[in-house]
């Protein structure tokens, strides 16, 4: 049987933009040909796709960093870089995806083929052909690429079933749906058999299939993590209604039917109040006047109570005409997943830095824009040197690193780039 998964974190990273390019026009016989550095290729981008032909996180175990493509650089003779290729993250329907570093919810996966941008790619720089202009004909400089979004995740799996059967262990309950559908569901004669929830299609003749979750059974105390626990109850969060299954075999069948109700009740009011059918299971087990003793009782707890057996197939097709029945009478529920506009995506901005001081006349800076800004200086080239002097100023570094004690003459390591500080920007 496949491991059943269905909560795991993984880390994604969009592409890095490409960095612009700064080159000259060529050509024989022409005389100071002009900028032709080409842009930088925008970095790939990761999405995630809900896909219906999965049922597990399982393959997030065995892979949790994805990382899409990082666009080129920019070329001579004007020519981009290549844009990085996207990626498409396919993840079951009912996937609710949540950012790790703020805890918000930020997609629910809930339709198939339904596609969400996760982590946008950074945009390419621009080559120094896009500075020219009728005032500076001869741009020696370039920009850098935007940065890559890293993001952490957690991706939860709730999964999409109509109809939810809550019940004991051994009461029938992958029995039931073993003959109902073309489930082929763990069968055993001991506690805990099913450990994963088990998904069933059945066939309504008016044409409206519907999918049953068997999920695990809840014993006395599972709110106190006793057994499984609610470990697999956020799984029938969207089912229209529950069949109970009852094993009537058990010593004291209305008791357990009180407990299992009881457990639902401390996990959720909203849960509790949901249509129920009762299935009262092992008919072929138990002798008639126990049986119609029991079912009198029932009754009175619940006037939608049927007898069945789920070896012989006794009761199945009268049940099977009252679910079909009510599947079609009951609504969907609405189910509030709060989702936060997710700023995230979009968040190529690394601008953020740190300023130390080393020793007594030796400083540090460094930044994730900081470095993209040295990536594309040349420090032979006086100008370019002076557009990354100029763009440090405007972001605050001097100040700061004023602020620290830095004078005149004291040496600057711009993300390792040696600098002697000139006072200039005092």
């Amino acid at each position: 049987m496949a491991q059943f998964i269905d909560k795991v974190k993984i880390k994604v990273e969009s592409g890095k933009g490409g960095n612009g390019a700064v080159a000259w026009h060529r050509e024989k016989y022409v005389d100071k040909g002009g900028p032709d550095g080409g842009d930088g290729g925008n970095g790939g981008s990761v999405y995630f796709v809900a896909d219906s032909n999965m049922t597990t996180l399982l393959d997030f175990t065995y892979k949790s960093i994805f990382q899409a493509q990082n666009g080129e650089n920019g070329k001579i003779k004007n020519q981009y870089g290549k844009n990085g290729k996207d990626i498409y993250i396919k993840v079951p329907v009912g996937t609710i995806v949540r950012d790790l570093k703020t805890g918000n919810i930020i997609a629910d996966m809930s339709e198939n083929e339904k596609t969400i941008l996760i982590a946008k790619g950074g945009r390419g720089g621009r080559g120094n052909a896009k500075f020219a202009t009728s005032t500076s004909r001869a741009p020696q400089f370039s920009e850098p690429g935007e940065a890559s979004v890293e993001r952490e995740l957690e991706l939860e799996l709730k999964l999409i079933a109509d109809i939810g059967l809550l019940g004991m262990p051994n009461a029938g309950k992958s029995s039931f749906i073993s003959r109902i559908s073309s489930a082929k569901p763990k069968i055993a004669d001991y506690p805990f058999t099913t450990l994963v929830p088990h998904l069933g299609v059945v066939k309504n003749p008016d044409g409206n299939n519907f999918v049953v979750a068997d999920i695990p059974g809840l014993i006395e105390g599972a709110h106190l993590g006793v057994g499984l626990g609610y470990e697999f109850l956020r799984h029938v969060e969207r089912c229209k209604f529950f069949i109970h299954v009852v094993d009537m075999t058990a010593e004291n069948p209305i008791e357990n039917y009180k407990k299992i109700n009881n457990e639902l009740l401390s996990y959720s009011k909203e849960l509790a109040s949901r249509f129920q059918i009762v299935m009262l299971n092992k008919a072929d087990a138990v002798p008639e006047d126990e049986i119609a003793i029991l079912k009198e009782e029932f009754l009175k707890l619940n006037q939608n109570s049927f007898v069945v057996s789920t070896v012989t197939g006794f009761g199945i097709k009268e049940l099977l005409h009252f679910v079909y029945k009510k599947f079609d009478e009951i609504p969907t529920p609405s189910i509030e997943i709060n989702i936060t506009k997710d700023e995230g995506f979009n968040d190529n901005d690394d601008s953020a830095y740190d300023a130390v001081k080393l020793n007594k006349n030796t400083y540090s800076v460094d930044g994730g824009k900081i470095r993209r800004l040295v990536s594309v200086t040349d420090v032979k080239n006086v100008r370019q040197v002076r557009r990354l002097t100029n763009i440090l100023d405007s972001m605050g570094v001097f100040v700061e690193l004023r602020n620290l004690g830095l004078l005149e003459g004291d040496t600057i390591y711009v993300a390792g780039l040696e600098m002697v500080y000139t006072g200039e920007y005092d």
